[in-house]
């Protein structure tokens, strides 16, 4: 008897264990998915589960993580803030430009940064709170009006950071890294405002119900104050730790990082309409969203594949977890555990969703070939939205193919933060070389220098890399391009007449040098006058709209220069009639349909760049560096002149 009594005591405990996490696990099911995501992707690739690439995931997620705290805090009140990227950059272009441009002490410099944040907080609750603007529509504002000033005081260009606050992108013991340490202190200050604070009872209770908080003697508008100027204070914080990875405030920095930290806050269980959600559940969802990157990095998914396995596996995540919810929230939970098994199967339901979606990318989406002989060579690009980088592409595909090289192949869309942590999990993947074309040439820094102590080599294409050693720069030559642009132009017009000038993306390095060229080139012609350089980001929609309105004010416009194609391309069709008669437009980049353009007389001329041939020279002295041998310091592809005479040759 007393056998039967110790064994029931001694089985009780692990009983009470095991129902405890099977409950944990049945009540959260963003832990559940979570949880078969790294099961599965350890399967699936035995580069993940390591010491090693768990920190670069626990890295990748923080800035996310730490934004989406501060959005927990709006939703939970059934609010929205959509400036939190924008305020994240603003505040870390404030802390750079005091700091290194205006010699303000660093700590008086932080403080700055953090007050820039409150401030862009406040205003968005007062906006809200006072001048009853929807949160939608004042945090929109504020998105626009953040990234706005961050360009003004950048003036477009990134700003370097100081050492000191560097720093935080580093890591403790040469192991915690320390924007992993940030974030859980910010997760703990999130959890114990929420859970254990007069305002995070607010916060409930507003997103509950605002009318019955207000008519029960909540003071709702200064909450709201609060509310926002706390999702602001996380968003300086992340853009610090942001800018501190990239030893530079970039002014384009936390692009759409918005988006993911909402997707985040509702992954993890908070609703939309308010009254729920978790600073725990967050950090989940911010865990799901890195994880998924990270495993798709290396299992070497296309990268436009990516993009839409995220957003199907975010969305079926949301949507049976909402119906495992109210599974439990039926009658039968009452009664004889009809609610509980409902809760069971969508929860299970998830967790095979889950699985299958990840293996079918793996199993049919997989971007390349792998094999053990092969030498495998990474290649991050900076976007694969223009056709001048996916030619980088297939031109490096093509020869990668031909030397029997496994080519992973990245797309940062312009973010320098999503391309570091790319380059975070090449690392991871053990690669024999990595080819980069840098998003921005002060951004990529740390990851050359951390590739460099791996012993990795780095080849450098179009771009080049201010830190750190690059094996080789296989590159036109953007200013030299930008000179020949100009006095193309000017040979044209005879010398005098009125240009515009559609400048690229403001921030990145192309952008800046190519500008630098067409001013070069300029200044030989003092009959030329600019009357107008406004930026398209290297979009051609953008190109049409920022021409249609320029012609608006200079109707008499006699010439245009862009600093790509596909800006002249958006030029021409605002110009009509004009283009190509009275008004010739110079693209650069000699992509597929510039040629075209330039063939059939609409555009003038085109500074061919030879995009396919980067590639194919990148990927030959990436093999030759990964196998020890001499390649010269750099490789410069000229750049030629394209017009209606010789477009044939290129076409």
């Amino acid at each position: 008897m007393a056998t039967d009594t110790s064994r029931k005591n001694a089985a009780g405990p692990s009983r009470t264990s095991a129902a405890a996490i099977r409950r944990l696990l049945l009540d959260n099911g963003a832990l559940t998915a979570l949880i078969v995501l790294v099961i599965a992707l350890s399967a699936l690739s035995g580069d993940f589960l390591t010491t090693d690439n768990l920190l670069n995931i626990g890295v990748q997620a923080a800035v996310t993580a730490i934004l989406a705290f501060g959005v927990t805090f709006v939703i939970v009140s059934a609010g929205i803030d959509l400036s939190v990227g924008s305020v994240a950059a603003l505040s870390a272009t404030v802390l750079a430009w005091s700091a290194t441009n205006h010699g303000v002490p660093v700590v008086l410099a932080v403080v700055l940064a953090v007050a820039t944040g409150v401030v862009a907080g406040l205003v968005n609750g007062f906006l809200i709170a006072y001048g009853k603007l929807p949160p939608f529509i004042a945090t929109l504002a504020m998105l626009s009006v953040g990234r706005g000033l961050a360009l003004v005081l950048s003036d477009g260009s990134p700003i370097p950071f100081p050492d000191s606050v560097s720093h935080l992108g580093d890591t403790l013991g040469g192991w915690l890294p320390v924007p992993v340490l940030v974030m859980i202190v910010m997760g703990v200050v999130a959890a114990v405002v929420l859970g254990r604070t007069y305002i995070g009872r607010s916060m409930y209770a507003i997103g509950g119900n605002e009318e019955a908080a207000r008519l029960s003697g909540l003071r709702v508008k200064k909450q709201k104050l609060v509310i926002y100027a706390l999702s602001g204070l996380f968003a300086a914080a992340a853009g610090i730790v942001l800018a501190s990875r990239l030893s530079s405030a970039q002014p384009q920095a936390a692009d759409g990082y918005e988006l993911d930290a909402i997707a985040a806050v509702v992954i993890g269980g908070a609703s939309l309409a308010g009254g729920t959600g978790k600073a725990s559940g967050t950090l989940i969802g911010a865990l799901i969203l890195a994880v998924l990157r990270n495993g798709l990095n290396l299992l070497n998914v296309s990268a436009f594949w990516q993009q839409v396995v995220i957003g199907v596996v975010i969305a079926l995540a949301v949507l049976l977890d909402t119906l495992r919810r109210k599974a439990g929230a039926t009658p039968a939970a009452a009664g004889a555990g009809g609610g509980g098994k409902g809760r069971q199967a969508l929860t299970y339901g998830l967790a095979a969703v889950v699985t299958v979606a990840v293996v079918g990318a793996t199993s049919f989406l997989h971007g390349g070939s792998s094999g053990a002989d092969k030498p495998k060579v990474g290649l991050a690009l900076s976007t694969l939205n223009n056709p001048f980088f996916v030619q980088i592409r297939a031109g490096a595909q093509a020869e990668a193919e031909k030397l029997g090289v496994d080519l992973r192949v990245t797309d940062a869309q312009n973010d320098a933060s999503q391309q570091a942590n790319q380059l975070q999990n090449f690392a991871s993947s053990s690669l024999d070389a990595v080819i980069l074309n840098p998003v921005d040439s002060e951004a990529a820094g740390n990851s050359v220098k951390a590739a460099n102590d791996d012993g990795t080599p780095v080849v450098a294409v179009d771009r080049g890399v201010n830190k750190g050693k690059v094996a080789t720069l296989v590159a036109s030559d953007n200013v030299a391009g930008g000179v020949l642009s100009a006095k193309t132009m000017a040979d044209k017009l005879g010398g005098k007449g009125k240009i515009v000038i559609l400048q690229g993306q403001a921030g990145t390095s192309a952008a800046r040098e190519r500008a630098e060229g067409f001013a070069k080139g300029l200044k030989a012609y003092p009959g030329i006058k600019v009357v107008a350089q406004q930026p398209a980001d290297f979009d051609r929609t953008k190109g049409l709209d920022v021409m249609s309105n320029l012609l608006q004010s200079h109707p008499d416009v006699q010439g245009v220069i862009a600093a790509n194609d596909e800006m002249a391309l958006g030029a021409i069709k605002a110009l009509g009639s004009k283009a190509g008669k009275s008004v010739p437009v110079i693209g650069f980049d000699g992509e597929a349909d510039g040629i075209k353009a330039v063939a059939a007389g609409t555009m003038y001329a085109s500074v061919a760049q030879q995009p396919r041939e980067l590639g194919e020279i990148a990927v030959r002295n990436a093999l030759k560096a990964a196998q020890g041998k001499k390649i010269a310091d750099a490789v410069k592809v000229p750049v030629k002149v394209v017009t209606e005479k010789n477009a044939a040759d290129f076409e």
